[in-house]
Parts: structure tokens; sequence; C-alpha cells
């Protein structure tokens, strides 16, 4: 390295900043430890483009770091290359980034300074928000995200579902981005706006059923069934605040009884929320069923405290026209969305035995009895 005197003035005071930053780390460890990867991030680019430092620089730097705090991880030559380009990502201090964190400081109903009690030099504010999830978070939202849209709707959504990073995975894999908030409903003609607003970012479109393995043929009782069985799954994939209530759920309505498919109460929303599962294409009749189940529940469940109850229907296919058509005229909250599972290998389908066949093999051993 040419300029070594510049290199030695410069790491003392870094090391008089990471110092600092122990003693801090002792009251925030995460949020003190993000805001000195970012820091340590920017004057890296800085050093490389304005002293000239050269590619063995980061090397040297990770080296000698390792030396100086030996009881420190993360100054790894791979960690230091990692801020470096968390410093990058996030250096965009453009209009729209700068909306999109007043826009999620407006959602947390908080002001930045309740949010981060200590503040370490100039840190822009989505910096804060990052610090706010784990590291190995930020690296893998930097990672798969394609955008800053993207990056930014993921750190909000792990803060405010507290996900861990495999779960944070999951949800990035089976691309929550382009599904959230997506449905064919009419929340907006039936629903108060910030009932409206809420319930149309809780859907999505499709939903993501594929820790289900089922044949293309399933019936939806069978759909149904899995669904409960695998409800740890199926909570994570409807989102924060479905608490679940039954299956075939029992309305009794004069002298016959009904029963919806499943039965959920959304804890922020203050709502029973009812979902209609169909195997099949959508058809404008099964809005006038749900229609129905949501009039009942209305009338026989809800409380005055309790606000409007939401239908869902999930149907294995839709055209959007049909649905919005359909819903044109409807007075009662619905929304409708499409979901995707892995169908059954036709390895397995045909090592399982024929129904029929089963039957009459135990009839067989029945009569020999």
């Amino acid at each position: 390295m040419k300029d070594l005197p510049a290199y030695k003035q410069w790491f003392t005071a870094l090391k008089a900043r990471i110092k600092q930053s122990q003693i801090k780390a002792a009251i925030s460890v995460n949020t003190e430890m993000i805001m000195l990867y970012w820091d340590l991030g920017r004057q890296i680019v800085d050093k490389q483009q304005n002293a000239k430092w050269g590619s063995g620089f980061i090397e040297q730097l990770s080296k000698d770091l390792k030396e100086e705090f030996p009881n420190i991880s993360g100054f790894s030559r791979s960690n230091l290359f990692a801020m470096k380009k968390f410093y990058l990502f996030h250096n965009q201090n453009d209009t729209k980034v700068q909306q999109l964190v007043g826009q999620f400081e407006n959602k947390l109903l908080l002001h930045p300074n309740e949010i981060f009690q200590q503040t370490v030099g100039q840190i822009p504010h989505n910096i804060r928000f990052c610090s706010l999830i784990p590291w190995s978070h930020n690296i893998l939202i930097i990672e798969k995200a394609k955008n800053y849209d993207e990056a930014f709707f993921y750190i909000q959504e792990t803060i405010v579902n507290n996900w861990s990073r495999s779960v944070l995975e999951y949800q990035i894999e089976s691309n929550l981005y382009k599904r959230q908030g997506k449905s064919v409903n009419n929340f907006a003609l039936t629903l108060p706006k910030a009932e409206s607003d809420l319930a149309q970012q809780l859907l999505k479109d499709p939903y993501n059923f594929e820790f289900l393995t089922i044949e293309k043929q399933v019936k939806e009782a069978e759909l149904e069934k899995q669904l409960v069985a695998h409800i740890t799954q199926f909570l994570l994939e409807l989102g924060k605040g479905f608490a679940y209530l039954g299956r075939q759920f029992p309305i009794k309505v004069g002298t016959k009884e009904y029963r919806t498919d499943l039965l959920f109460y959304h804890i922020h929303l203050r709502a029973y929320i009812i979902i209609e599962l169909k195997t099949k294409e959508f058809e404008p009749e099964f809005i006038g069923k749900l229609g129905f189940y949501i009039t009942a529940i209305n009338e026989l469940i809800k409380t005055p405290h309790d606000n409007p109850t939401i239908g869902i229907l999930l149907c294995k296919e839709k055209d959007n026209y049909e649905v919005e058509f359909t819903l044109r005229d409807v007075n009662k909250p619905i929304g409708v969305s499409a979901y995707t599972y892995k169908e059954l290998p036709e390895e397995i389908k045909k090592a399982l035995p024929d129904m029929d066949a089963l039957k009459n093999e135990l009839n067989k051993l029945e009569n020999e009895e």
C-alpha cells in the first residue's frame, strides 16, 4: 500500500470508533452493530474511491481488525465486502427512498426518535430501520431483492412480523412481494377506508400452498383437511393476525344447519374472516353462497364490538374480469384469489393402491375370518 502513514492514521481513528461501539453495544447490540457496519462500509468505499487504496486494502484491513479485536467476530474479508455492498445498496438518497421510509414511519405510528434512542453520526433513516433486524437478514435481503422497493418491503415485513431468517427466506422464495395485497375484491366499496386498506394488504394472489402435496383432482374436503393438518404453515401463509376458529364451523339458519369451510378471526381488523375453498375455476354462483355465510356470521356470531365479516374465496383458477364483474353489485366485503400447490408425483400415485381394490381385499379378509 503506497500511502501507509495515512492508512495508519485512519486505522487509529477506526479503532477508537470500534471501541466506542463496544461500549454502546451493551445497550443495543444489533442496532449499534448494523450502524457500525454501514459506517465501515461507507469508509471502505470512500477510501477506495478517494484515497486510491487498492484491492488488497480490504484483506489488510480484515487482518488488522482481527488482530486488534480478537474477541469480536464479523471482521472477515467476506463480511467486510458485505458491509461495502450493504452501504452501496442503501446509499440511494433519492426521493423514492425517502417516501418509502416516511410511509413506514407513518405505518408504525411512531416518530423516528421514539424508535431510535441514539444516533451515530448522520445515519439515514432507512439504515436505522435496517438496524432493527439482524445482519444475516439484511444480507439475505440485499442478495435476493431485485430492486429497492422489494428490499424495503421485506425489511418492513420482517420488523412488523418478527420473522426468523428461515421464514424471511421462505417469504422471499415464495415471492411475497409480488403476491401481497393482490386479489380481486370489493373492499373499497364495502368497508370504511382504514379497514379496506388493511384488508386489501392482507390478501395475496396467488396463495402458496406448496407445503401440501396432493393429487390433481383433489376434493375440497381433502384440501381443507390438509390445510388444517398443516395449520402452522397455513397461518404463516395467511399472515400475521389470523386466529383459527375451526373447520366446518356450524351455523344454524332457521331449521337448517350450514357449515363454513374455515373460520378465522383477525385481531387487527377485529373481524371474522370466512375462507371458502374451491378446487375448480371460479364460478359466479360461489359468491352468492359466500355472501350468505357472511350474513349469517354477522347476524348470529358477530358482536357489536366486531367489524363486518369478510369473505375470502380461494379458487384453483380465476378470470379477473369475470370476478370483478361478479363483485360489481355485491354489498358484502369479498376477496377472490387463486392458489398453487404441488401435485403428488406420478410415481407415487402409481404406487398407491386403488381404493376399490383395497376395499375388495379388506372384504376378503373379513370373510376369511
